[in-house]
Formats: structure tokens, C-alpha cells, sequence
């Protein structure tokens, strides 16, 4: 559901070899569904629309010869910015799987003013935005009470293996099981980029939502994650105090 998997466009594998190699270890992992979500509108990385379509082919004609019981779809990164319903609707960004969903990047220490304008922009629209990783948002991370609002204006929010898995550091670890305690997160990601540095670890971030007894929080993640592959409602807590109490609602 977040992944960069696409060759020698961002940050992600610099050869098809590579990228091939991260198909394997998909495999081993139990994978069988990956979204492609190269950068768009990021400062450094801007993958072109139909990069995606035409990589997306490509890589998939591949695995199939190669007999892999794996399936890609597009999708995009898309850091905020405030023309980003306008790029949509050109057909210049992509949405996760061709649904009414987009995965939304904010800026690494800071949430604009426009946030909120942005999020009642897409909704409106009919696109759902869910924001990637923000447990790795410093401004969430020192107070997350602004994850909080941003959910209550309608966004989702999705949760990194790696920072469950520990990748990140034990503060960004336990900042994410505070997230998902507190009913803030929706959907579940790799952001895998390499076998080295920022691997899958799909499994190992599942694993570790286990031994932290929250065996309901994996299915929940899970059935999320197909979700948005069929273009169906998320499953979300609707909170009418986040921190204490669950409520169930369909999104």
C-alpha cells in the first residue's frame, strides 16, 4: 500500500535487477498485492504520471513470464501542495490503485496552513487523502493532537512497518502504538525503498502489532489495505474522544 519500487526514477531501486529483488523478498514476506508509490511533487522527485503507467506495465508483464504470484498497482507519494486537485484532475497524479483514495505526504517538520482547505478540497471531489507516515512528522510527534485534527477534517492515516518494527528508533516505535491505540491510524504500509536500509518488513511490523496484543489492530489494517484495492469504505473508529473510546463507522 506504500512502496517505491519503480527503477531509476526517486529514491527508490536504481536497476530492474533491484527492483526484481525486492519483488522476491515480497514473496518470501507472504505478499501478494503491491501499490507502486513513487514521489510526486516531492522537492527532490516528481515521477511523471505515465512513468508509472508504463514501468507499471513493464514490471508487471515480467513477473507474470517469470511466473510470480504477484500484482502491482500504481499509485503516488503526493506531498502537499495546494494544486493537487488540479493535477488530478488533469490526470497528472495517481490515486492508490486507481481508487478514490490518495496517499498524501506532509512536509517532514511542519503542517501548512492549507492543510485543512486541501483535505475539504479532495473530499469534496470525491478523493479520500491518507496521510503516510505521521508518526515521523515533527510537529505530530510533539503534539499529536494535530494528527488528531486532521483526521476529524476527514483525512485517514497510515502507519509505516518500519516504524513498528523499530527501524526508526524506539521513540518513533512507541509513537506508533500510541497512534494506533488512539484509534489514528487506518491503513497499513512498507514504504520500502531497498533490501538494505528501508526494507519491507511487512511481516515484522504485523508480528510486533501481535506481541503488543493488538491482534484485532492487524485484521483491521489488513482488511483496510483490500479496501482500497476494491475502492470500498474503510472501516474507521470515529472518535468522539480519540483517546479513550472506540466507535466503529464505515468512511
Amino acid at each position: 500500500m506504500h512502496s517505491h519500487i519503480l527503477f531509476n526514477v526517486d529514491d527508490g531501486p536504481e536497476t530492474v535487477e533491484e527492483t526484481f529483488r525486492l519483488f522476491e523478498q515480497a514473496v518470501a514476506e507472504g505478499i501478494s498485492t503491491i501499490v507502486s508509490t513513487s514521489h510526486a511533487l516531492h522537492p527532490l522527485y516528481n515521477v511523471p504520471f505515465n512513468e508509472v503507467n508504463e514501468q507499471i506495465a513493464q514490471l508487471q508483464l515480467e513477473i507474470d513470464r517469470r511466473n510470480m504470484p504477484l500484482k502491482l498497482y500504481s499509485g503516488q507519494e503526493v506531498r502537499l501542495a495546494g494544486n493537487i486537485l488540479e493535477l488530478y484532475e488533469k490526470k497528472q497524479l495517481h490515486t492508490l490503485a486507481h481508487s478514490d483514495y490518495l496517499l498524501l505526504e506532509l512536509p517532514s517538520n511542519y503542517i501548512p496552513k492549507y492543510t485543512r482547505d486541501l483535505i475539504y478540497a479532495l473530499l469534496t471531489a470525491g478523493i479520500t487523502p491518507i496521510i503516510a507516515h505521521p508518526e515521523r512528522n515533527r510537529v505530530i510527534a510533539e503534539n499529536p493532537s494535530n494528527l488528531e485534527q486532521i483526521i476529524r477534517d476527514g483525512a485517514l492515516a497510515q502507519i509505516t512497518a518500519g516504524s513498528l518494527a523499530g527501524l526508526f528508533g524506539k521513540a518513533i516505535q512507541k509513537r506508533s502504538m500510541k497512534f494506533v491505540r488512539s484509534n489514528l491510524i487506518h491503513t497499513y504500509g512498507s514504504d520500502v525503498h531497498n533490501l538494505n536500509t528501508r526494507p519491507f518488513l511487512f511481516e515484522k511490523g504485523l508480528r510486533f502489532l501481535e506481541k503488543q496484543k493488538e491482534l484485532d489492530v492487524v485484521d483491521f489494517l489488513l482488511a483496510n489495505n483490500e479496501r482500497i484495492i476494491k475502492n470500498m469504505p474503510l472501516i474507521v473508529y470515529e472518535p468522539e474522544d480519540t483517546f479513550t473510546k472506540k466507535w466503529w463507522k464505515f468512511f
